[in-house]
């Protein structure tokens, strides 16, 4: 997803605009054969929002013709080499943003007075975002996690970096000659700089940590520091040091193993939930069922399958099986369900497929 997805990205993203805002939202394909109709099918759906936005009589023509102009500029910048599964386009007057999203998003062209965010909100949840604190006595770099990457945060006070008086300190500390130096009181002070720093990203978007170094480093990270305090979450130690110059790969090799790891266990913690939950009927399952505690704010836990998509209608009373191709379809109600339940305060866990197969695949723990 590019760019990021943090809270003042999405506040803003939400902003009222005036009439209309465009988004443009189409699923993309990794590989051939598929791949190559991609370019095909935003070309298509360009020609329709623009069609839309000469057709749309609340909509003058100046600012029309501003649109299409940021449209145009947006799709310039499109490159589908990059694509992963959907693809999302905003444009309002003197803006635009592309984004390449994980999961799987409906094709549409939408005119309203703020961006569509739902399906972006879902799939950077999906993603299954981390932190990666990679420590050494020289340098100390912050990663964002995902679920088949990371990549390098140069922005704030990362990367943290000092000179050592031995200039072969570093290699003396990857091969374990160097004992004391995370006894010093200017490492010590280096590891309360970037606990601190960490600290406050946590505050701003809190997600799983995971701090990699030598054993020596994460011993004084932790004793000299509290990122993981504040109900930011437990700190998870990778023993695994000469990670703070990258590259991505070699951090994300090394954090794979505590991540699946940890992943399984709230996979199961969650599961355990729904059965409590069930027991006390304090429990919902089913796209139908789901959805109506969600618009009524009950969900306190929302569980659903990773790749679950489900298109219905709305016939006033309950969710109708429907077609992807009928006028009055919603094609992306699992995302709706997640932005609501996320705006109501609930916690939200995507599972592996076929886990929630004997509950409709989507399922939700209730608060009263």
């Amino acid at each position: 997803m590019h760019p990021r997805l943090d809270p003042r990205t999405l506040a803003r993203l939400r902003e009222p605009r005036p009439y209309p805002a465009l988004s443009l939202l189409m699923p993309t394909h990794r590989r051939e054969p598929h791949h190559a109709q991609d370019h095909v099918r935003l070309r298509n759906l360009v020609a329709e929002a623009k069609n839309r936005l000469r057709a749309d009589p609340a909509a003058t023509r100046a600012r029309s013709a501003d649109i299409a102009d940021q449209l145009d500029q947006a799709v310039a910048a499109t490159d589908l080499a990059l694509a992963e599964d959907g693809l999302a386009v905003f444009a309002a007057p003197g803006e635009h943003q592309v984004w390449y999203l994980n999961r799987a998003v409906p094709e549409r062209v939408v005119l309203s007075d703020t961006f569509l965010t739902r399906n972006l909100v879902a799939a950077d949840l999906a993603d299954r975002p981390y932190w990666v604190l990679a420590v050494s006595a020289d340098r100390i770099s912050l990663w964002d996690g995902r679920a088949e990457r990371v990549s390098e945060v140069r922005t704030g006070p990362f990367p943290l970096v000092r000179s050592l008086a031995d200039p072969d300190a570093e290699r003396q500390e990857r091969v374990g000659d160097l004992p004391s130096t995370f006894r010093d009181e200017a490492t010590r002070a280096f590891l309360r700089r970037a606990d601190e720093a960490m600290a406050a990203v946590l505050a701003d978007r809190p997600r799983p940590l995971y701090a990699a170094g030598e054993a020596a480093a994460l011993t004084t990270l932790a004793e000299v520091g509290g990122a993981s305090d504040g109900g930011a979450g437990e700190m998870f130690r990778v023993p695994h040091g000469g990670l703070a110059q990258g590259p991505p790969e070699l951090v994300w090799q090394a954090v794979l193993p505590f991540h699946s790891a940890r992943q399984e266990a709230e996979n199961g913690a969650v599961l355990r939930d729904l059965d409590r939950a069930r027991g006390r009927r304090e429990f919902a399952a089913g796209a139908d069922e789901v959805w109506r505690n969600a618009t009524e704010g009950r969900v306190d836990l929302l569980a659903v399958e990773e790749n679950y998509r489900v298109t219905v209608r709305d016939d006033g009373h309950h969710l109708m099986p429907a077609r992807h191709d009928d006028l009055d379809s919603r094609e992306d109600l699992v995302d709706e369900i997640v932005e609501r339940c996320l705006t109501t305060g609930a916690t939200v866990r995507f599972l592996p497929d076929g886990t929630l197969a004997d509950l409709g695949r989507i399922a939700g723990v209730l608060r009263y």
